[in-house]
């Protein structure tokens, strides 16, 4: 399972690494033995984590087509991870061949393995850059060569803001990109949240203290600033099954203690 033929300088191999970590339990092979013991800790802590991954990476593929019906045409994905199944610019091309996507992380095994799957794909793109810089994001040659901000985007922070910590403004942050959005635009959040299992989240925070970046869940009110100046997108925030689920509803959709939701930027933005 171990990934040893693409190791970017620099690499702390014998740190976890979150993009690694959920390549691990996603199934994929861009992983470590530091990665892995990580992940066997994190089920003991939380028993549901493979299945809350699945939920998310599930949320993800719903958000694109979603975006896709809705017209858009092109994508930002900030703290994009590895590529591992069902990537944004698979599902997004596969409705339009068109459409064109922006990866942007920070981790340089991420964005390594992102730039050799893309090598042949001239509509989608990586970059390594920390999302708490967005003029740097929004600025960067190879993002402003696909993604054309005077048009509606497709702004994706999945599983991403709750490792941004309040002293980073998170809430500033998600509004300095959404101020270079078009209107029609749309935001796509998911976040981890303490209010379904405090003492697992307690435990996995605890966990994740050991990685590259430390979580910080947040309450549904703190997560529903970051849509300051969108409107609400149905059926508002809730709970990752709970966001336009392709069959029925879960019996316990707070297994999946992640928070998501859609927004859409209005032609007159407050």
């Amino acid at each position: 399972m171990t990934d040893t033929g693409l190791v970017p300088e620099g690499v702390e191999a014998d740190r976890p690494s979150v993009a690694r970590l959920y390549d691990y339990f996603l199934g994929g092979h861009h992983n470590f033995a530091a990665d892995r013991e990580l992940a066997r800790r994190l089920l003991q802590a939380e028993p549901h984590a493979r299945y809350i991954v699945a939920e998310n990476r599930a949320f993800l593929g719903r958000a694109v087509r979603f975006l896709l019906d809705a017209g858009i045409r092109q994508f930002l994905d900030l703290g994009s991870g590895i590529p591992t199944q069902e990537n944004v610019h698979e599902i997004a091309q596969r409705g339009d061949p068109a459409a064109r996507v922006a990866y942007v992380d920070n981790d340089p095994v991420a964005v390594a393995h992102s730039r050799q799957i893309l090598s042949d794909n001239l509509l989608a793109t990586a970059i390594k850059a920390d999302l708490r810089q967005p003029d740097a994001v929004l600025s960067h040659p190879d993002v402003t060569a696909l993604i054309d901000f005077s048009q509606p985007v497709g702004l994706l922070m999945v599983t991403v803001l709750h490792f941004v910590p309040d002293s980073d403004d998170p809430v500033g942050v998600v509004r300095r990109f959404a101020s270079r959005l078009a209107p029609g635009s749309f935001l796509i959040i998911s976040h981890a949240t303490d209010e379904a299992a405090p003492g697992a989240a307690a435990q996995v925070k605890d966990l994740y203290k050991s990685t590259t970046a430390a979580a910080h869940t947040r309450s549904g009110a703190e997560i529903m600033r970051f849509f300051d100046g969108f409107d609400m997108v149905e059926p508002g925030l809730v709970y990752l099954p709970l966001w336009r689920p392709d069959g029925g509803l879960p019996e316990h959709p707070e297994r999946a203690w992640f928070y998501a939701g859609a927004g859409r930027k209005p032609a007159q933005a407050g």
